[in-house]
């Protein structure tokens, strides 16, 4: 009978005694800000977009009176959080109950905080009746 092998085992690694250098210290500082920054932004952008304000469209409008026509020209503001496509505005002129006149405009992009502008073009005076600026639809992207 032959005496068992014992099998060398590897070298444990002994922890050093030597101090980290300057360079390792910098190396393992600017990691570990990296990493930080990484996952506070991915954090933030989870956050953040979780509840997104939904588009939220304002109307402004005046009356002018130039060549014998009428002309209403107006804003419209996407002041929610979320952009709006397809934007439809509508102005209305009733006079005694009717319907008299009508137009609809489309804007096709409005980001949030941004505007744009145009105008309606009434033969008959608004101020004789009763007249209505308004956004009837959009659709999100």
């Amino acid at each position: 009978m032959k005496p068992p092998i014992k099998l060398s085992q590897p070298p444990k690694p002994q922890p050093s005694d030597e101090p980290r250098s300057m360079a390792e210290l910098i190396s393992f500082a600017i990691a570990s800000m990296v990493i930080v920054a990484v996952l506070g932004g991915a954090g933030y952008l989870w956050v953040s977009d979780r509840n997104p304000l939904p588009p939220t469209l304002e109307i402004t409008s005046t009356t002018e009176y130039r060549q014998g026509k009428y002309y209403v020209p107006f804003t419209v503001k996407n002041t929610g959080g979320e952009t709006a496509e397809s934007v439809q505005v509508i102005a209305e002129l009733r006079i005694e109950n009717m319907l008299v006149e009508w137009g609809d405009q489309q804007v096709d992009f409005l980001s949030s905080q941004e505007e744009a502008t145009g105008a309606f073009i009434f033969t008959r005076d608004p101020d004789l009746g009763a007249l209505s600026v308004r956004v009837a639809s959009y659709k999100e992207p």
